[in-house]
């Protein structure tokens, strides 16, 4: 897919472009899971470990992205030039292994996350859990879907969507190595909640099927690592926004999101959080 094509993104051309990040996706996974054992770790600048996995991932998916669409940015958490978007730029947001820490403890809660950004809003996503053989992905304003991947093979995909909110229980995710203070008296404001641990973007798509209601994380965090979630969960019906229900403001300088609420269905009123929907 040419580049011009790609920077005037209609979701309706878009299925060849969506099962060949698919397979990319999936591609990495399978790298990240057989590189696992023995796994050497360092830390870089920043204090945050990575792997030998990230490393592998990352270029899996750089050289996929480069056949598949020449000449279209790629923005990544590994790349450490980290070249910014220009306004209405087409791009790619790459996080080759989201969830590093779980990843190091051995938990499965760890992703490959490739979004598609068009006027520097998620236009689609795409992610794996490698340790789980589960993929999710999404186009904006089209569906969402779920498959599963074992070996070489992907399966039919699934539809997905978010859930009707119950009254007298809130299922909210919350992040297993990042729970910082304003997400915590966020969280004991809310009535009549469930709160469910885990690592990585997993939490968007638990949101995006059906098994969740919330996901607050009102920490700062990187565009990479919100970008490919955000589509997936907007694609089933859902909404990401930011502290004061605005939207997000992706591409700044520092590739940085402030915070934000992801909801499976509409951003709801306080009153109705009050009420316990």
């Amino acid at each position: 897919m040419a580049r011009s094509a790609v920077a005037s993104f209609d979701p309706a051309d878009s299925a060849e472009l969506l099962g060949n990040l698919t397979a990319l996706a999936a591609a990495a996974a399978r790298a990240v899971v057989d590189g696992r054992a023995g796994c050497t770790v360092r830390i870089k600048a920043d204090g945050s470990p990575v792997t030998a996995a990230d490393d592998t991932a990352e270029s899996i998916i750089r050289d996929g992205l480069a056949r598949l669409t020449p000449g279209l940015p790629v923005v990544s958490e590994e790349d450490a030039a980290r070249p910014r978007p220009s306004p209405g730029d087409a791009y790619f947001l790459v996080d080759p292994l989201d969830g590093t820490r779980e990843f190091i403890a051995g938990r499965d809660e760890y992703t490959v996350n490739i979004a598609l950004m068009s006027d520097r809003q998620p236009a689609l996503g795409v992610i794996a859990a490698p340790a789980l053989g589960l993929l999710w992905r999404g186009i904006v304003g089209r569906r969402a879907e779920r498959l599963t991947f074992s070996g070489g093979e992907v399966s039919q995909p699934a539809p997905i969507q978010t859930r009707y909110r119950p009254e007298g229980e809130l299922i909210v995710m919350v992040s297993r190595s990042h729970l910082d203070e304003a997400t915590q008296r966020h969280l004991d404001e809310l009535p009549f909640t469930r709160r469910i641990a885990c690592g990585s973007s997993i939490k968007f798509c638990r949101l995006a099927e059906g098994l969740a209601d919330h996901y607050p994380r009102l920490g700062p965090t990187h565009d990479w690592d919100v970008a490919a979630g955000h589509a997936v969960l907007a694609a089933a019906g859902g909404s990401v926004v930011g502290w004061d229900d605005e939207a997000l403001v992706y591409g700044t300088p520092e590739l940085v999101i402030p915070g934000f609420f992801a909801w499976g269905g509409p951003v709801p009123t306080e009153g109705a959080l009050k009420a316990g929907y």
